[in-house]
Formats: C-alpha cells, sequence, structure tokens
C-alpha cells in the first residue's frame, strides 16, 4: 500500500499593492463566508472594490485588518 502525503501549507504572500478576490480574503482569515459579507455589510469589516462585475477588496486593508485584530488583544 503506497500512502501519499500532502506537502504542509505555505503561508500565503500578500502583495499589499494588490486586490484580493473573496476566496483568497477567507484564506487569510477563519471566518464563513456568509460571516464576512455580513461584516461588510455592517461596516466590520473592510468595504470591497466593484471592478465591473468583480468584487475585490484592497490587499493593504485587509492586511492593516488583520493587523489591528492582533493589536486588539494585545
Amino acid at each position: 500500500m503506497k500512502i501519499t502525503t500532502t506537502p504542509a501549507a505555505q503561508p500565503a504572500t500578500v502583495n499589499p499593492l494588490g486586490l484580493l478576490r473573496l476566496p483568497q480574503v477567507l484564506q487569510l482569515l477563519p471566518i464563513s463566508r456568509s460571516s464576512w459579507l455580513a461584516g461588510v455589510k455592517d461596516g466590520r469589516y473592510p468595504q470591497p472594490v466593484k471592478l465591473g462585475a468583480t468584487t475585490c477588496w484592497r490587499a493593504a486593508d485587509i492586511l492593516n485588518f488583520i493587523d489591528s485584530l492582533g493589536a486588539s488583544h494585545e
């Protein structure tokens, strides 16, 4: 019997000048899609940028949000 292993997940590298789609945002935060979208609607989470029919978030906004989460626990 052959046992295969998957490589360990590599930490995500995010260009702070880039844009992130929802799946990329959710890889960085332990939150469900519906909770994220509700938080965006309520103003608890960064607001998206619309590019035609595509919704993106500024990577810098998401990284700053993650940093603020860490700062609130210190």
